[in-house]
C-alpha cells in the first residue's frame, strides 16, 4: 500500500509529513513607507479599540435587558503541507477580554463593526499584529512596526529571558551556507507562474544569501541541547521545544508577519535560524512542531546529540500578504561537554537528498475566505556549521592575569584539544529514526522506498501504509504490520521512475499509481504486481472524518466508539475494505 503527494491548485487544501519535514531576504522598504505603515497601525489600533469599546457597551445594554451576546468567529480548512503528505491547515479569528472590558464582544457585531471601520485590508493588517486576538494592539505587538520606523531594536525579552552568561566563557563561531530555492523546481514554474503576481514571490526571489554569514555565540547558550536527567540512554528522545499542537488543539493562523519573542530553550534555536533569515518561527503553524533530540554517543565528559527541528520562515512584510517558507526539517548534531562549557562541533542543515524539500504557502487576499497558493520546491543548501571548537573569549595565565590572545608574531594563539573517546554509540541512522518516530508516531511502521516495497511484497506475498494521528492507534499499527508493506512517494519521483523505460517493471509500477493519483495526496492499496485495488484521496478522507456519524451513509462509524477519533475508524475501515477487495485477486 502506498501514498502519493504533489503540489496543488489554489483552491485545494494542504497538509503533510516532510519530504525526506535568510540573508538578503526582505525587500528593501522606503523609510516613508515604514512611517506610513507605523502611523496606519497606530491609528487603526486606536480606532479599533474605540469601536470595540462601543460594541462592548452595546452588548452590556443587551445583557441588562435580559439578552446575552457572546461567541467567536472560526474558519478552518485543510490542505497539503510538508512535501509529500497531508497536514491540516487552519485559520482562526477570535477575540476575548484582557482586562479592558472586551470579553464577550467578539461576535458578529464586533466583527462587522471592525470590517466596516477598517475594510478587508485594514482588518487583515490589524489581525496580523494582534497576535493574541484580543482586539487590542499592545506595545509588544506594535514593536515590529516601531523597530521598522525607528531602525532601533531595543533590548528585548531575548536577553531578559536568557540566563546570565559568563563573559569569560568560551565562544563558538558559526558559519551559514545558503543556496536559494531553485525556482524551476516549483510546480507553478511549468506554466511560467501564470496568474502569480511578481509581488507575491518577491520575498522568495530576493532571498539569495544568509542574513548573517557568520555569528559568534557563547558555548553556554547551547545548554538547551543537553539531555534531561531521565534521558541518558542512547536513542531515548526528549523534546527541546515541545510540540503544542495536535488535531484537537487547532492550528496557528497564517496571517502573521513577525515571530513572537522566543522564550527559554527557543532562544538559541531562534538565534541560529535568524542567521538564515530575520523572521524565523521556531514553532510551525502545524503539528508536529518544535525540536526533538536524543543521545547519539556518550564519552566521559562529552555528549554527541542528534536533533531535528521543525521551523519555518515568513518571507514577506506588509503591505504584501504573508509568504510562508517551510523546509521539510532541520536536522543536525552537536558535540558538547556535559556542563555545556565547551562545544566541540555543531552542524544543522535542511536535508537535500530528495527531489523536493520545501513547502511554500502564500495568501493572495485579505479576506478570511481568501485562497492560499501552495507549492513545493527544492532548496540545494541551507546549513550552519561551527568553524572550529569553542575557544575562551578571554585567556588568563597561571596567575589569573589576562594575556594577549596573539603570540609575539601577531598570530592567534593555537589551542590543542584532547581527542574524544566515545564509550557508547549508536549509528546516525538509528538516532535519526528515533527522532523521526518522536515527531511522527506512524513511523513505528517501517516505510520502504517505492521499488523496494514491491520487492518485499512479492517475497512475502503480502502487501502494507499512512500518517499522523490515525497511525497512533494500536489496532491500525497491528493491522499494518501484519498484512501490509508500507511505502510513500513523491509524485515527482514516480514521474521520473515512469520515464525510465529501460526498467519496464518499475516504469509500469509507477504508471499504475500515477493513473490513480489525485491532488494533493492519494492513499492506495495495491497488489504485489502494482494493481491498485482500493484508494481514497486525502481530501475525501478528511471530509469524511469531519462529518458527524449520522451524516455518513456507510457503516464507517459502527465501531468507532472503541477508538479515539473518527479518523481512526475511517482508516481502519479503509484498510479492511482493501484487504477484502484484494483477497479474490490474490487467490486467482
Amino acid at each position: 500500500m502506498g501514498r502519493l503527494g504533489g503540489s496543488r491548485p489554489p483552491e485545494a487544501p494542504r497538509r503533510g509529513e516532510g519530504a525526506e519535514r535568510e540573508g538578503a531576504a526582505a525587500r528593501p522598504r522606503l523609510p516613508r513607507l515604514g512611517l506610513a505603515l507605523a502611523l496606519l497601525a497606530a491609528l487603526l489600533a486606536a480606532k479599533y479599540y474605540r469601536d470595540c469599546e462601543a460594541a462592548r457597551r452595546q452588548v452590556e445594554r443587551k445583557r441588562l435587558g435580559g439578552g446575552e451576546a457572546r461567541g467567536a468567529c472560526l474558519a478552518s480548512g485543510t490542505g497539503q503541507g510538508e512535501v509529500g503528505g497531508e497536514r491540516p491547515l487552519g485559520w482562526t479569528w477570535g477575540a476575548r477580554g484582557d482586562g479592558v472590558g472586551l470579553e464577550g464582544t467578539c461576535g458578529p457585531e464586533a466583527r462587522e463593526m471592525a470590517l466596516k471601520s477598517l475594510g478587508n485590508e485594514g482588518l487583515f493588517l490589524f489581525s496580523s499584529l494582534d497576535t493574541n486576538n484580543d482586539l487590542y494592539i499592545s506595545p509588544e505587538e506594535f514593536k515590529p512596526i516601531a523597530e521598522k520606523l525607528t531602525g532601533i531594536t531595543p533590548a528585548s525579552a531575548l536577553e531578559e529571558e536568557e540566563e546570565v552568561l559568563d563573559p569569560d566563557g568560551e565562544v563558538l563561531s558559526v558559519a551559514a551556507k545558503f543556496q536559494p530555492l531553485l525556482m524551476e523546481t516549483m510546480t507553478k514554474s511549468k506554466d511560467g507562474f501564470l496568474g502569480i503576481s511578481h509581488i507575491a514571490l518577491s520575498g522568495l526571489r530576493n532571498w539569495t544569501a544568509p542574513a548573517s554569514p557568520t555569528s559568534t555565540m557563547f558555548a553556554q547558550q547551547f545548554k538547551a541541547f543537553l539531555p534531561p536527567k531521565n534521558k541518558l540512554e542512547l536513542g531515548d528522545a526528549w523534546w527541546i521545544i515541545p510540540s503544542e499542537l495536535n488535531i484537537f488543539t487547532g492550528y496557528l493562523p497564517n496571517n502573521r508577519f513577525y515571530p513572537p519573542a522566543p522564550k527559554g530553550k527557543e532562544i538559541i534555536i531562534h538565534k541560529l535560524l535568524s542567521m538564515f533569515h530575520p523572521r524565523p518561527f521556531v514553532k510551525t503553524r502545524f503539528a508536529p512542531q518544535g525540536a526533538v533530540a536524543c543521545l547519539w554517543a556518550v564519552a566521559e565528559f562529552y555528549y554527541k546529540i542528534a536533533f531535528r527541528i521543525h521551523a519555518e520562515f515568513q518571507l514577506n512584510e506588509p503591505p504584501d500578504f504573508p509568504f510562508w517558507f517551510s523546509p521539510a526539517q532541520f536536522t543536525g548534531y552537536i558535540v558538547l561537554s556535559k556542563d555545556a562549557s565547551h562545544v566541540r562541533e555543531f552542524k544543522l542543515a535542511v536535508p537535500n537528498n530528495r527531489s523536493l524539500n520545501v513547502d511554500m504557502e502564500w495568501l493572495y487576499g485579505a479576506r478570511e475566505s481568501s485562497n492560499m497558493e501552495v507549492d513545493i520546491g527544492y532548496l540545494p543548501q541551507m546549513e550552519l556549521e561551527s568553524l572550529g571548537p569553542s575557544i575562551p573569549s578571554v585567556i588568563h595565565d597561571e596567575n589569573g592575569n589576562v594575556i594577549n590572545s596573539r603570540d609575539p608574531k601577531g598570530e592567534p594563539i593555537q589551542f590543542i584539544f584532547e581527542e574524544i573517546t566515545w564509550l557508547q554509540e549508536i549509528t546516525w541512522e538509528e538516532a535519526a529514526r528515533k527522532l523521526e518516530v518522536s515527531m511522527y508516531p506512524f513511523k513505528k511502521v517501517s516505510y520502504l522506498p517505492f521499488t523496494q516495497a514491491f520487492e518485499r511484497a512479492k517475497s512475502e506475498s503480502s502487501g502494507r501504509t499512512l500518517r499522523e494521528t490515525v497511525l497512533e492507534s494500536s489496532p491500525i499499527l497491528a493491522l499494518l504490520n501484519e498484512s501490509f508493506i508500507s511505502s510513500w512517494s513523491l509524485v515527482k519521483e514516480l514521474e521520473d521512475l515512469q520515464a525510465k523505460k529501460e526498467n519496464k517493471l518499475n516504469s509500469k509500477l509507477a504508471e499504475l499509481h500515477l493513473e490513480k493519483y489525485s491532488f494533493p495526496v492519494e492513499i492506495m492499496i495495491c497488489l504485489p504486481n502494482g494493481t491498485v485495488v482500493h484508494h481514497i484521496n486525502a481530501n475525501h478522507f478528511l471530509d469524511i472524518t469531519s462529518m458527524k456519524p449520522e451524516e455518513v451513509e456507510s457503516s464507517i462509524f459502527s465501531f468507532s466508539a472503541s477508538f479515539e477519533d473518527p479518523s481512526t475508524a475511517t482508516y481502519l475501515q479503509f484498510l479492511k475494505e482493501g484487504l477484502q477487495k484484494a483477497k479474490p485477486l490474490l487467490q486467482t
